[in-house]
């Protein structure tokens, strides 16, 4: 007994067993790290691709669950998945709190997608790994735009037809639509503009018809963001009448299923259309820092025997903003001034087409005018100006978008 007690034949294996509980320790924490900074790294090469593709997509406005929902989609498809069962994310059950939120800061917006992911130790599940990555992208404008077509399939979206001739100076002509000919120039129409831009393709913009500044339209472009789409119409008030006569002034309000016609006065002011129609076939239509809303199915239309000159008001929350029609009200905008007519502003109908007839005597300096429609027609001949951040109270229409991922 004495002499197994006095042994020393097995301190080796003993320390050696002793000494093999940190070193395995280590190794499993060393394996542990390099496993969860290679899913990091995977993590983060998805939610780079998650902030590009909401960049393609992203409109001011978006809520943060419309955002996260989308970023979603496309963070789930750049994840590795288990072949040959498809339907099962490796990752799934390790990946957490994937969030997207967006910013904006001056004309740019700042979209940011993050997420965790984590992974249990080796040795017994005692220590927990985690790893957070973040992706920020920003969406810039693109070139000033004058004209805007918003829908995404529509031949035709933007088109300029007949013996007009549309001098654009210093803007862009635009349009969303995915169609081989979204926007088209047909007849006789002669074209002069900054450039086209378009999510797809353009019909007749070649020859000495057509004159751009950057030399040929710019098609497959990623689309534009809707400039008003923020906007809130006011609340309704009490519905005015209509004092009678055939010349009228009116004052800012709401009019309820009203006709308005003959030669007629705006006050500076807001002016609410539920239902009823603005009937411009003849006399004078003025209104000097006017906002006019066409709610709940109002119209307007008018042709060439009215002389009409309606300005926007340059301060407020509608400043800019001549003409709004709600995107749920489909029915057309149609401004056909005769000779001496002059509307500036925007022109705004996001849910209808908008025929838009210039005439000759609006030419010279040009106009300020934006239209955004989700169609557009435009004819006559007609100026359009591209700098008048005054008269339009500094708020900007832009013809697609620049993405770049910056963090």
């Amino acid at each position: 007994m004495r002499k197994f007690f006095k042994s020393e034949g097995g301190n080796f294996a003993v320390i050696t067993a002793l000494a093999m509980v940190p070193i395995m320790a280590g190794v499993a924490g060393a394996i542990d790290f390099v496993s969860i900074n290679n899913k990091g790294e995977k993590l983060q090469n998805s939610l780079d691709t998650a902030g590009l593709a909401i960049g393609t997509k992203y409109y001011s406005g978006m809520t943060k669950e419309e955002l996260t929902k989308l970023g979603r989609d496309f963070f789930d498809a750049n994840l590795l998945y288990d072949r040959p069962q498809a339907s099962d994310l490796i990752y799934n059950d390790q990946v957490a709190d994937f969030a997207a939120s967006a910013t904006s800061s001056g004309e740019n917006s700042h979209i940011e997608v993050k997420s965790t992911i984590e992974q249990q130790g080796m040795i017994g599940g005692a220590i927990t790994w985690r790893t957070a990555r973040r992706s920020v992208v920003q969406v810039a404008p693109g070139a000033p735009a004058c004209l805007l077509a918003l829908d995404p399939h529509a031949s035709s979206a933007v088109k300029l037809q007949g013996s007009t001739e549309v001098e654009l100076k210093g803007c862009v002509i635009a349009a969303n639509s995915d169609a081989s000919d979204s926007i088209s120039r047909g007849g006789s129409a002669k074209v002069t503009a900054e450039c086209v831009n378009t999510v797809g393709g353009t019909s007749g913009l070649t020859g000495s018809s057509t004159k751009l500044k950057c030399g040929a339209a710019r098609e497959r472009q990623y689309a534009s963001i809707d400039p008003l789409a923020n906007v809130v119409p006011p609340a309704f008030t009490g519905c005015k009448s209509i004092p009678g006569g055939k010349t009228v002034t009116l004052s800012p309000g709401t009019y309820c299923n009203k006709s308005i016609s003959g030669d007629t006065t705006l006050e500076p002011g807001t002016y609410i259309l539920r239902g009823g129609e603005l009937k411009l076939n003849g006399g004078n239509f003025t209104g000097t820092g006017v906002t006019i809303f066409l709610m709940e199915g109002a119209k307007v239309t008018s042709n060439g025997n009215a002389v009409i000159n309606l300005t926007p008001p340059t301060s407020g929350p509608y400043a800019g903003i001549t003409i709004y029609q709600e995107k749920a009200n489909t029915n057309e905008v149609k401004i056909n001034g005769g000779s001496g007519s002059n509307v500036t502003g925007f022109i705004y109908a996001p849910g209808a087409h908008v025929f838009y007839a210039g005439n000759s005597v609006m030419t010279g300096a040009g106009q300020c005018i934006r239209v955004v429609g989700k169609t557009i027609e435009m004819t006559g001949n007609s100026s359009v100006a591209s700098d008048c951040d005054a008269e339009l109270g500094g708020r900007k229409l832009y013809a697609g978008r620049i993405i770049s991922l910056v963090r």
